[in-house]
């Protein structure tokens, strides 16, 4: 999408920019499918792993998906000022993918994850989504569609279930292209 800019009543083209957020359930294909549609893109990939490790179950998972990738794309591990990076990683002929919005909120909001000192999930989260609607290139935002189950036990975990809703629901607003992914299917919903 070409995005314009008027300064000073002249419009001057600024740069073409694409954000395409990818959700469904946990191994629906959505992490595939997004690295699919950046390989079929033919540029420069940076993946932004947003995950961090806990135990060893976790890691063989992030193991999975580190296997998964191709070796000429570059990695960011990156679990906090997931604008900032956005910002400074993003640009005309490259393509983005950060894996995912779910683990990167779950560590921002709940209490046992090592988050920076002075962290804030509201700054955060607003820093982001500013950073979303500016930025250049081609990024895929994979992210869990977690409010299709029962409301959950415990009210960290209906604070993490709405939180994700209300995330995925901005992005969406944002994205210029939203998929939904189940058993490896994508449904194009924008």
């Amino acid at each position: 999408m070409l995005t314009v800019l008027a300064l000073k009543r002249k419009r001057v083209l600024i740069y073409n920019m694409t954000v395409h957020l990818i959700i469904g359930g946990a191994r629906s294909g959505k992490s595939a499918y997004a690295e699919k549609l950046a390989l079929e893109s033919q540029q420069a990939v940076t993946y932004i792993a947003t995950a961090q490790v806990y135990d060893a179950e976790f890691g063989e998972r992030v193991q999975h998906h580190q296997n998964r990738r191709p070796a000429h794309w570059h990695t960011i591990e990156q679990s906090f000022n997931l604008g900032e990076i956005l910002r400074n990683t993003a640009n005309p002929n490259k393509c983005v993918i950060v894996d995912c919005l779910t683990l990167w909120l779950a560590q921002c909001i709940f209490p046992d994850c090592q988050q920076p000192e002075n962290f804030n999930w509201q700054h955060e989260c607003s820093a982001f989504l500013e950073a979303l609607s500016k930025l250049q290139g081609t990024v895929y935002l994979v992210s869990n569609e977690v409010g299709m189950g029962i409301v959950p036990l415990g009210e960290i975990n209906r604070q993490f279930q709405d939180e994700q809703g209300r995330l995925n629901q901005a992005v969406a607003q944002i994205a210029h292209h939203v998929t939904f992914v189940a058993a490896g299917l994508p449904l194009h919903l924008k």
